[in-house]
C-alpha cells in the first residue's frame, strides 16, 4: 500500500479516537459546570444540550497530524518532500489562523462575543491564510475573468475566507447538517489532494473528518436524557470553516492538469464542495434585508427551516439537504469541462431560487391546510 496512503488513513484513525475519547468528557465537564444551550423559540432542540463539542476539533486535528508527522520523520526523513520551505510556511501561518477561530469560538460559546468583534478575527484570521499564500490570483473565467491584479486578490480573498467561515456557522441549525455537509466536502477535498499529490492538505482534510465523524453520532444519534447528545457550538463551526475556506483556496490555485487531466475548471471544483451554505447564506442576507431585519442577527429562514416547516422530520431533513449538496457538487464538476464557470453559477443560483419558490409556495399550502393564521415559516 503507498506510504501516504497508510500515513493518510493512520492521521484518521487517531482523530478518531481521540475526538472519541474526548467529547464525553467534554459532556461531563459542560453537564457539571452546566454550560448550556438554553433552548428558545429559534433552536430546533427542546432539552437542555452542551454546544461544545467543536472544543474537541483543533486539538484532534492538530494531534493526529503532528504525531503522523512526526513518526514518519522519525522513521524515513522527509523524504516524502513534505517539509520545504513553502510548505513549512503554509502550516505555520494555517495554524495560526486555526488557533485565532479556535480561540475567538471558545470564547464565544462560553461568554458569548459580539459579532463585530468575531468580524475582526475572522479578517485577521484571512490574512494569516493569505499570508500561507493562499490568494485568488486567476478566477478561471468567472465573470469573464481569468487574470486578477495582486490587490484586488488580497481583498477578494479576505472575503472568500469570511464569507465561508461564516455561511458554515450559520448553516449549522439542526442536527449533523453542517458536520454532514463539511464531511461531503472534506472528503471530495481529500480524494482530489491525494490524486494530485499533495500530501499535508490531503492530510488535513482527513483529520478534520475523523473528528467530525465521532461528533456527528454524538449530535445525531445521542441522547440527550442521558446526557449524550453535544453541539458544535461556534468553536466547531469557526474551526472548520476557517478549514474548508483554506482547502478552497489551495485547490483554487491549482492548475487543471492536476485534476487527473481532467478538463475541468478549477474555481468550480474548489467552490462546489461548498455551494449549498454559501448560497445559502446569500439568500438568507436577502431575505432579511428586504424584511428590514439586520443580516447579522439570528432567525428562522434557513433551508433546512423551510424543509422543516412542510413537517418533515429533523434527521430526512438533513439527508435531503446532505443529498442536494453531493448533487450540486457532482453536476457542477461535471458540467465545468462544457460550460463557463459564469453561466454555471448563474443556473445554480436559478436553480436554488426555483426550489425556494416551491418551498415556499408548499408551505403556504400547508398553513392553509393548518388554518390561515398558523405560520410554519418566516
Amino acid at each position: 500500500m503507498d506510504i501516504w496512503l497508510i500515513d493518510i488513513l493512520i492521521t484518521f484513525g487517531i482523530s478518531v479516537l481521540l475526538t472519541g475519547i474526548l467529547i464525553p468528557q467534554i459532556l461531563l465537564i459542560a453537564f457539571r459546570k452546566k454550560l448550556f444551550d438554553i433552548p428558545d423559540e429559534r433552536k430546533i432542540h427542546s432539552f437542555v444540550v452542551p454546544r461544545l463539542g467543536g472544543f474537541a476539533f483543533m486539538p484532534a486535528i492538530i494531534f493526529s497530524m503532528a504525531c503522523v508527522f512526526g513518526i514518519e520523520l522519525l522513521s524515513v526523513g522527509d523524504t516524502i518532500g513534505l517539509f520545504n520551505l513553502s510548505h513549512v510556511v503554509q502550516i505555520c501561518f494555517i495554524m495560526c489562523a486555526l488557533v485565532l477561530m479556535y480561540l475567538v469560538g471558545m470564547a464565544d460559546d462560553l461568554v458569548g462575543v459580539r459579532y463585530v468583534a468575531k468580524f475582526v478575527v475572522q479578517i485577521v484570521a484571512a490574512v494569516f491564510i493569505v499570508a500561507a499564500g493562499l490568494t485568488l490570483k486567476n478566477l478561471n473565467g468567472f465573470l469573464w475573468i481569468d487574470t486578477i491584479h495582486p490587490v484586488a486578490g488580497f481583498f477578494l480573498t479576505l472575503l472568500v475566507i469570511v464569507f465561508i467561515i461564516n455561511a458554515i456557522n450559520l448553516i449549522d441549525g439542526i442536527d449533523g447538517l453542517a458536520s454532514g455537509l463539511s464531511v461531503i466536502a472534506l472528503l471530495f477535498y481529500g480524494i482530489a489532494f491525494y490524486s494530485s499529490g499533495d500530501l499535508f492538505f490531503s492530510m488535513l482534510s482527513v483529520a478534520a473528518i475523523g473528528t467530525l465523524v465521532p461528533f456527528f453520532y454524538y449530535n445525531v444519534f445521542g441522547d440527550p436524557g442521558k446526557r449524550k447528545k453535544i453541539l458544535m457550538g461556534d468553536t466547531g463551526a469557526l474551526t472548520i470553516g476557517v478549514i474548508l475556506s483554506t482547502l478552497a483556496l489551495k485547490m483554487a490555485g491549482m492548475s487543471i492538469s492536476t485534476m487527473d487531466n481532467l478538463p475541468v475548471n478549477p474555481v468550480v471544483v474548489a467552490f462546489s464542495p461548498l455551494i449549498v451554505p454559501c448560497i445559502d447564506v446569500v439568500r438568507v442576507c436577502f431575505h432579511r434585508i428586504l424584511h428590514r431585519r439586520n443580516p447579522f442577527l439570528p432567525d428562522k429562514c434557513h433551508i433546512h427551516h423551510k424543509i422543516l416547516a412542510l413537517g418533515i422530520p429533523q434527521h430526512v431533513t438533513m439527508i435531503v439537504i446532505l443529498i442536494i449538496s453531493a448533487m450540486f457538487i457532482t453536476v457542477n464538476v461535471l458540467l465545468s469541462a462544457f460550460i463557463n464557470v459564469t453561466w454555471l453559477v448563474l443556473i445554480d443560483l436559478m436553480v436554488w431560487a426555483v426550489g425556494n419558490m416551491l418551498l415556499t409556495r408548499a408551505i403556504h399550502r400547508r398553513e392553509h391546510r393548518l388554518g390561515g393564521d398558523t405560520k410554519l415559516y418566516e
